[in-house]
């Protein structure tokens, strides 16, 4: 029997930030069902960094995320996670970009409107764009990694192979059951991405209706190849987006969003047939072969803002999830204010923690 001050359900990219933000003052431990951390969502995102993506009212932690992820401490990595692509977000009709630039008005996000045809060769028809320079690819296997050293330097303990199967009140903390043994703690964080619900359930609490949602990606072979200098782009209407990798590749996703189960998810063949119909539709290129294929599951609350608090009715019950696709780039502002709602630290200058309380989704 192992005792803990904070016990975290779920050792991907929100486990391990909040991890390693809360080591330096807790005793934690970090529990991951699977036999390595990070094997589902944080394991197989095409993460970037986009401060338009997720919304304005995500944006204030994508921002609060930047300083990190663009030049980190040198004792947490020796070089930055990310590296300045842009963004150009399409659309057919101008009246898209246009609301979409009304809802960043006053952010201090710089974006402006662009000829997408001087940007992206071989564009069919006529796209309207807006572009913001800022965007960039994070290294997510680097951060993730630089997360869980910190936290295991500041003395937290990882257990995989430690899926939770059963939980008793036992005065003031939790004893947990888990395929590593038994964890009694004072305060449980759920983090378990799209197993949140399912988690939650087992404390008693009420699920909040977090729901997991594929995302397909595709690694393509194209001709002409792709250049390496060109952005990330994004149909503002959600059809499609892909952004370029090394030797002339693409990544490249249909944008999809269905509804789905926690489980181990795979790519379905209609999504990846429709990714390149998109695609082939859009611009020019002819997609030669696909390489790679892989899916995973972004998780939401009903009003898709992440979910970060202390549960209503449930002592010691704390929610971490709901991140969606936005959960790679807003990780170091979301850890520190969830270490700050924990007593740990402050709130990350700009973020309102009352937009992302588990409160507004049982009123």
């Amino acid at each position: 029997m192992t005792r803990r001050r904070v016990a975290i359900i779920g050792a991907g990219m929100a486990g391990a930030s909040l991890a390693a933000e809360l080591a330096p003052h807790d005793d934690v431990v970090l529990l991951e069902a699977e036999a390595q951390p990070g094997y589902h969502a944080t394991g197989r995102s095409a993460a970037f960094w986009s401060e338009t993506y997720g919304g304005p009212l995500v944006q204030p932690l994508t921002t609060a995320s930047g300083p990190l992820l663009h030049a980190p401490p040198a004792d947490f990595a020796e070089r930055s996670f990310l590296r300045t692509r842009g963004e150009l977000l399409l659309a057919r009709d101008p009246a898209v970009l246009d609301a979409l630039a009304q809802d960043f008005a006053n952010s201090g996000v710089p974006i402006e409107r662009r000829d997408p045809h001087g940007v992206v060769p071989g564009l069919r028809g006529l796209w309207h764009g807006l572009w913001s320079p800022g965007c960039a690819d994070i290294d997510v296997g680097a951060l993730h990694a630089a997360y869980l050293a910190k936290a295991r330097r500041g003395g937290v303990k990882l257990r995989c192979d430690a899926r939770l199967t059963g939980t008793r009140r036992t005065g003031d903390g939790w004893e947990l059951d888990t395929a590593a043994g038994a964890i009694i703690s004072d305060i449980v964080v759920n983090a378990a991405g799209a197993w949140a619900d399912e988690v939650a359930a087992l404390f008693g609490a009420v699920p909040l209706g977090i729901r997991p949602y594929r995302r397909t990606v595709v690694q393509v072979r194209v001709d002409p190849p792709a250049s390496p200098d060109l952005p990330l782009v994004i149909d503002a209407a959600g059809g499609f987006y892909f952004k370029p990798e090394p030797g002339g590749r693409l990544w490249l996703s249909p944008h999809d969003e269905t509804p789905d189960r926690p489980h181990d998810v795979a790519p379905e063949e209609i999504d990846v047939a429709l990714a390149i119909d998109r695609f082939e539709a859009a611009v020019d290129w002819r997609v030669e072969a696909v390489e790679r294929r892989w899916a995973g599951l972004r998780s939401f609350a009903p009003d898709r803002l992440p979910v970060y608090g202390f549960d209503r009715d449930i002592p010691g019950f704390f929610w971490c999830a709901g991140q969606g696709g936005f959960g790679i780039q807003t990780a170091p502002a979301a850890a520190q204010l969830c270490a700050a709602l924990l007593g740990r630290g402050n709130v990350p200058q700009g973020v309102d923690p009352a937009a992302y309380s588990p409160h507004r989704l049982s009123e």
